[in-house]
């Protein structure tokens, strides 16, 4: 009886804290997702005013990998804190009718933005610059994408490559090398 209780414990302790919920548009939601009107222009604005980058979260009803990310890799403690402290998190929806405003001034539904973005899987991440060139969109303008379901090494070196900009240096201008250099890190410790 001992042993079970101790398993038991065990396993709910393993539970990732804070699962998101699903909500009325079948999408995962969680408190870090940030409630805008989706104009892109204001929300890189509000993102930059609180000393974070802004996100596009692209996920569609029925996703298993949306589902994964949501229930195994966004709820790690180290993960989520990350997200909150850094991140300013705008979801949209593969085949939503909510109208959005691109970075280029172009007014279209979130279904047409992934069209015009050529984004064809769910989840699909877009991390987006401090400032982005007239006229860009917002595909155009991002500086990673990350297309698919990744575990949380990998997504936790993609968040830091954004946020630290190691793109833009010469020694971590490439993500693959960035992230086998840390693997082989966590490795060492």
């Amino acid at each position: 009886m001992k042993r079970l209780l101790l398993t038991m414990a065990a396993l709910i302790l393993a539970l990732p804290l804070g699962a998101a919920e699903l909500g009325d548009d079948g999408l995962h939601k969680t408190d870090w997702m940030r409630d805008t009107f989706k104009d892109l222009r204001e929300d890189l604005a509000e993102a930059k005013s609180e000393g974070k980058r802004l996100v596009l979260l692209v996920e569609q009803r029925g996703c298993i990998y949306c589902t994964k990310m949501h229930q195994e890799v966004f709820p790690r403690e180290e993960i989520d804190s990350y997200i909150r402290d850094h991140f300013f998190v705008v979801q949209m929806n593969l085949f939503g009718d909510v109208e959005l405003t691109d970075f280029d001034g172009e007014v279209l539904t979130e279904k047409q933005a992934a069209g015009k973005w050529g984004l064809l899987f769910t989840p699909t991440i877009l991390f987006l610059p401090e400032d982005v060139p007239e006229g860009h969109s917002a595909a155009q303008a991002a500086v990673a994408t990350m297309p698919g379901a990744f575990g949380p090494g990998t997504t936790l070196d993609l968040l830091t490559w954004v946020r630290e900009k190691r793109y833009a240096t010469e020694e971590d201008a490439s993500f693959q090398k960035y992230h086998a250099r840390m693997i082989e890190q966590r490795r060492a410790e």
